[in-house]
């Protein structure tokens, strides 16, 4: 994944600007800077959700017949958890709708810890297991690119460790992570940018 000069507006002011950066596979970028500077709008960018004003963003290596929106997963702020749903029930949804597989979500639950919770409704749940059934969602549906906005916020230790184990699995299988964070993650072998001063 690359991207070159990008200049993204929000409202008519300049956010960021002249930003560039090139990922290969396998490759984990954390990017930190203070608050408003400017790290979701980023990530929101690289996502296809917000359009730059000029730059470029390239994907080199995944489907020609995708967007790149289709070929990223973007764990944001909000978990997407509709409470009056079970555990179960959500991650199909989210599953079904971004295009996984009804075999893979036994093994999502698993690997982020909530297993146990299947049955239950999601409205009962912690804040940091509501992070846990975002996280379930990388496993649940294979996308090459993971853009994770504050991915440790409300997660214990535990939470943090299965986020780290998903994290070097998905690198080794040749996925790339962008993380924007205030934590130190500890993950190895990391690219690092850090945006100025809040606008």
């Amino acid at each position: 994944m690359s991207a070159s000069g990008l200049v993204v507006e929000r409202g008519e002011r300049i956010i960021l600007t002249g930003i560039s950066l090139n990922l290969s596979a396998g490759d984990a970028l954390v990017v930190t800077g203070p608050n408003g500077a400017g790290k979701s709008t980023l990530l929101r960018t690289l996502a296809g959700l917000l359009p730059a004003a000029s730059g470029t963003i390239e994907l080199k290596g995944g489907n020609p017949e995708a967007q790149l929106s289709e070929q990223v997963h973007l764990l944001g702020h909000s978990e997407g958890t509709k409470g009056s749903l079970t555990v179960l029930e959500n991650l199909s949804f989210w599953t079904q709708a971004l295009g996984g597989t009804a075999a893979t979500i036994g093994d999502a639950l698993e690997a982020v810890g909530l297993a146990h919770t299947a049955d239950l409704p999601a409205s009962i749940l912690s804040a940091g297991q509501r992070r846990r059934l975002a996280m379930a969602r990388l496993v649940s549906v294979g996308r090459p690119i993971w853009l994770l906005d504050e991915p440790a916020t409300a997660l214990d230790t535990d939470g943090v460790a299965r986020l780290g184990d998903l994290v070097r699995d998905h690198r080794k299988a040749g996925g790339i992570v962008v993380a924007a964070t205030h934590a130190d993650l500890g993950w190895p072998k990391l690219k690092r940018m850090v945006l100025g001063r809040a606008v």
